[in-house]
Formats: C-alpha cells, structure tokens, sequence
C-alpha cells in the first residue's frame, strides 16, 4: 500500500481559508493541518475543526500580521508599524546573500509562539517547521526551539528528499508555484495522480503541502498565491480525489505516525 501525506498550511491566516481547510478535512481528504497561531482568525480556524480527527503543526509565521513579542523585542523582524516584513523582504534580502532576521530574537519570537501553541491546543505539535521565509537564522532558531522542547522538527523543503524524526523520508511537492511565481494553470489532482502513479522508492513517503483555502479580502490583499488555494480545496474535497485514493489503496498518513 502506497503511503503519500497531505496536509494543507495557514490555518488562521484568514476566515476565508479557514473555511477553505476545514472543507479539505471535513469533506476531503486532509488530514495534517498547519496552525498560524499569532493571527487573529486562529481561534476561529481551530474551533471549525476542534471535532476533526487530524494532526495539528506548528507553522511558525514571521512574515504575517503581528508577532506575539511586542515589536520592540524583536525590531529585526517588524516594520514600522509593528507588523512581521513580508515574505518579499526576506525574500529579496536572501537573494543578495543577506540574513536581516536576528538569530536571538527569532529565537524568542518562536519560542512564544510554540507557547502559545501550547495555550491554543493543550498539547505539542504534531510537526514543528517555518512558512514561507528563506533565512539561514530562521532556520536555527526553529531547530534550536525545537531541540529545547523536543519537538518534531520538519526542515524546508529545500531538496528532493527530507529527513523527519528518525527514519522517515518524506519527497515534498509544492503546487501553485512555477519557476517561484504563482502558477494559476496548477491542477492539484494531475499532482496527486502523478504521484500516485510515479514510480517513487517505497521507502520514501510522498508528501503534498497545500494551501487549500477560499480567497477574501485578507488573502487579496496580502498573498500572491490566490487561485491556487481555491484549486486545492475543489480538488481535495473532490469525488475525483476520493477515487483515486481508494482505486489506487493510497494510504494516507498523519505526521504523528511517522517514526
């Protein structure tokens, strides 16, 4: 039985995605969710799956709404008006070989998310890893977080293969994105039956990241990646996907049951 994992990011970055996600899971075929847990529809997003049999991640957000430090701690990371820089600052920053994030305050910040976490869910994530930032200190303070706490740390994407716990080989695919811009001409279920058919070492579980979600003025006015989510949600809550994964006995695995 093939093993492929899905899980869809951003729980709480919107009402409109939160909606998006719960339809993935409640009538789709979700399973592993990412939690935005400093936003101001988090408490929204989880109360719509509080009764969902799913894994819950941390996925740790500097580059979205407001930081849970108050933004004097952590100025490496904020712009003027106390909001985390966007995506495109880290971004165009690390295409000029920069790191302009703070390796002791990102260190805090992902600290105090994690606890926040903890306050939000009463419990550990079932995976631990960053959204969307390209930084080299970004990726030590989650390590370092994640070694403080014991907590199952889940690297970037970076290669074709990632390591996560001990053993697990997880092959990432990212839909939506092309040559890194949104790619509106994506079709979520050709991915899932590429994946289902592609001859891939057993060995090795692929593993979606999506971003299933509907679109409101929130995600319009503050994300690139747009038709792509709404793809994802028809395409995961979809009569199309659901046979695919029965026709082909696709087993579809949680974080917490890797080893």
């Amino acid at each position: 039985m093939k093993k492929i994992l899905i899980r869809a990011d951003d729980l709480g970055y919107s009402r409109a995605v939160n909606y998006g996600i719960y339809d993935s899971v409640h009538c789709g075929i979700v399973n592993n969710v990412g939690v935005m847990v400093n936003m101001k529809s988090t408490e929204m997003g989880l109360e719509l799956l509080k009764n969902e049999n799913i894994d819950l991640g941390m996925h740790t957000n500097i580059s979205n709404g407001k930081p849970i430090l108050p933004a004097n701690k952590i100025p490496s990371l904020v712009d003027r008006k106390g909001y985390f820089k966007s995506s495109h600052e880290y971004r165009q920053a690390y295409a000029n070989n920069e790191d302009i994030v703070n390796l002791d305050e990102v260190t805090a910040e992902i600290d105090a998310q994690y606890n926040r976490f903890l306050e939000l869910i009463g419990h550990k994530p079932d995976y631990f890893e960053g959204h969307a930032v390209m930084s080299n200190n970004f990726r030590k303070g989650l390590k370092i977080v994640a070694q403080k706490y014991n907590l199952p740390f889940l690297d970037f994407p970076l290669q074709s293969e990632v390591v996560f716990k001990k053993s697990t080989k997880f092959m990432p695919f990212m839909g939506g994105y092309r040559n890194g811009k949104t790619d509106e001409k994506y079709h979520p279920l050709e991915l899932l039956n590429k994946i289902i058919t592609e001859d891939i070492p057993a060995k090795v579980i692929p593993m979606i990241i999506s971003h299933a979600g509907y679109l409101d003025e929130d995600i319009l006015m503050h994300s690139s990646l747009t038709i792509p989510r709404v793809k994802e949600t028809a395409a995961w809550t979809s009569v199309d996907a659901k046979r695919l994964i029965e026709k082909n006995r696709v087993y579809l695995i949680r974080y917490s049951e890797c080893k």
